[in-house]
């Protein structure tokens, strides 16, 4: 799982299943919820960061 975190501080993580297909969530404060597929492409952005393993273990199951 890949979770990122944009210069406005929304944090999301993008999730593929084996057959290939992707979803996005975004943290709405200690909960995940299901976000936009366009949301993907603000991975990429350079002023997103992917956040390190510590800092996943730190959010909300």
């Amino acid at each position: 799982m890949n979770v990122y975190k944009t210069a406005a501080g929304m944090i999301f993580r993008v999730s593929e299943s084996q057959e290939g297909h992707i979803s996005v969530e975004t943290l709405d404060d200690t909960t995940w919820v299901a976000g936009r597929i366009g949301m993907v492409g603000l991975r990429v952005l350079p002023t997103t960061v992917r956040l390190t393993a510590r800092q996943v273990l730190a959010l909300p199951v």
